[in-house]
């Protein structure tokens, strides 16, 4: 017996010790004429779904959404594009909300005040993951113009992580940062609390910028340096993209993988923005 129960212990050791796949995205995916998000609505006619459509296809653990203004109820519009399983949440009483979408429970969230504008801040989620970590995520929609007032809204934010996160912690920080360029300040106040990664995600042809037009960096999936090291080649439709994805279903191949995406979901009116992906294998807590 006493035999039976140390293989047990040994065993129940070696499963605990399995890293934690961990797919997180970044996406302002709204299209059509209201900001907002609407389900795929079956037949694939509807210019709202196609951020659902490409939400669905990507099956994401972690969604970091902008402008997360929904049709119909949010949690019906996660319920149908994700699960019922699904945590979220989305700033209250905000033009253009952001929000955090989660495979696993939110037991914390809120927003932090951004000090250059009035309709969005950055909405944060205290995540617990499987594996007993806590991930902490932050969902960013930055100024439009200016890499002056982007430079601000990037200091601030450090300042409340420096603030309100343990030191050391699992932080992945994202959504449309408007950067124009990588080598805006933007980035570099960002680089105190994140890993500006050397090679960002790229699409099937190495085009980096996720913008509409694909000539701006808007959009990143930016990781603290304790996760930054779980980083993982990305694996989609029997694909490997080394440093992640920048998703635009108009390059994207074979697209008849990535059910139930429409050839022009990326390039719909008012789609501005392309998802980026990134994936983690996080070690268990020891």
């Amino acid at each position: 017996m006493k035999s039976f129960s140390v293989c047990f212990l040994i065993l129940l050791a070696v499963v605990r010790a399995e890293p934690l796949p961990l797919r997180v995205v970044a996406a302002n995916l709204t299209s059509d004429n209201k900001q907002s998000y609407s389900p795929d609505n079956g037949n694939h006619s509807n210019p709202e779904g196609a951020g659902a459509r490409i939400l669905k296809a990507l099956k994401p653990d972690i969604v970091m959404i902008q402008e997360f203004n929904t049709s119909g109820p949010p949690r019906q519009w996660v319920n149908q594009t994700f699960s019922k399983d699904y945590d979220f949440m989305q700033e209250k009483s905000m033009q253009i909300p952001n929000g955090i979408i989660s495979r696993f429970p939110i037991v914390e969230s809120g927003s932090w005040d951004d000090p250059e504008l009035s309709n969005r801040e950055f909405a944060w989620a205290k995540i617990r993951l499987p594996n007993k970590n806590l991930l902490w995520v932050v969902s960013l929609h930055l100024h439009s113009k200016g890499d002056a007032s982007r430079a601000t809204e990037a200091a601030a934010l450090v300042k409340f992580i420096g603030e309100k996160i343990p030191k050391d912690s699992l932080i992945v920080i994202g959504g449309d940062l408007n950067a124009h360029s990588d080598q805006e300040p933007v980035l570099k106040n960002l680089a105190a609390v994140a890993v500006i990664p050397e090679h960002p995600p790229a699409d099937k042809n190495g085009e980096t910028n996720t913008n509409a037009s694909r000539n701006h960096p808007y959009d990143w999936v930016l990781a603290s340096g304790p996760l930054d090291k779980t980083a993982v080649p990305l694996k989609l439709a029997g694909q490997e993209f080394l440093h992640g994805l920048v998703f635009d279903s108009r390059v994207f191949e074979p697209l008849e993988q990535v059910s139930p995406v429409q050839k022009t979901d990326s390039g719909v009116k008012n789609m501005q923005h392309m998802a980026v992906v990134r994936d983690f294998l996080i070690p268990d807590v020891k």
